[in-house]
């Protein structure tokens, strides 16, 4: 593996991010950089009033991931990050702008402080694309048993399933991309498809 290796874990909410990124991190002895889910002060309240709250709740997710990321290209070591900057803005930031709960003037503000970090940051050296149906993402998230996560509706994340996979193939211009269907996937038995997709990450990231 490249020893500066950066790995990229992506998809809509309840994909299972998180685990998988603990499973990588098994498998590739990774440090782990996790998403700061629980830590955004705004969360709650977007979730109950998204239009009210929309860009103050996507301004702190985007500053804790432009840290991350810098962090990420200082310490020359292989990481792997649950989410990345490029969803903030291109995915959940774009979508509450075209539902109409985030305003013009919020939006083009956020989007001109996503453009100056994304400037000087590096793409990530593989992205993993996880991917599943609408049932299962819901059945996931009442699982997970988050509180401001009860309000989420099914509307919403089909619009951001649909913008995950635009989102993926214009990705495939700057990195390396696997896009993994999750649905029938149980990562916590072994498995042939799992072994198989093991080996494929493992050949992406191997030094040249």
């Amino acid at each position: 593996m490249k020893r500066n290796c950066f790995i990229a874990i992506s998809g809509n909410i309840g994909v299972g991010k998180t685990t998988w990124t603990e499973l990588l991190v098994e498998r590739f002895k990774l440090k782990a950089y996790y998403e700061k889910v629980i830590e955004n002060p705004y969360l709650e309240d977007f979730y109950k009033e998204m239009g009210k709250w929309s860009f103050h709740s996507q301004i702190f997710f985007l500053t804790q991931r432009f840290k991350t990321h810098l962090e990420i290209q200082s310490n020359n070591m292989a990481c792997i990050q649950d989410r990345t900057i490029y969803e903030d803005s291109e995915i959940f930031a774009d979508n509450l702008y075209r539902r109409g709960l985030m305003s013009k003037r919020d939006f083009d503000c956020y989007h001109d402080v996503y453009e100056a970090m994304n400037g000087i940051l590096r793409y990530p050296d593989l992205l993993i694309y996880l991917r599943a149906s609408i049932g299962v993402l819901l059945n996931r998230i009442q699982k997970r048993g988050r509180v401001c996560e009860k309000r989420i509706d099914k509307e919403y994340l089909l619009q951001l399933n649909m913008a995950y996979d635009r989102w993926a193939k214009k990705m495939q211009q700057f990195t390396q991309v696997i896009i993994i269907d999750t649905d029938e996937l149980d990562i916590f038995k072994r498995n042939k498809k799992l072994q198989e997709i093991m080996q494929s990450i493992e050949c992406l990231i191997q030094d040249d």
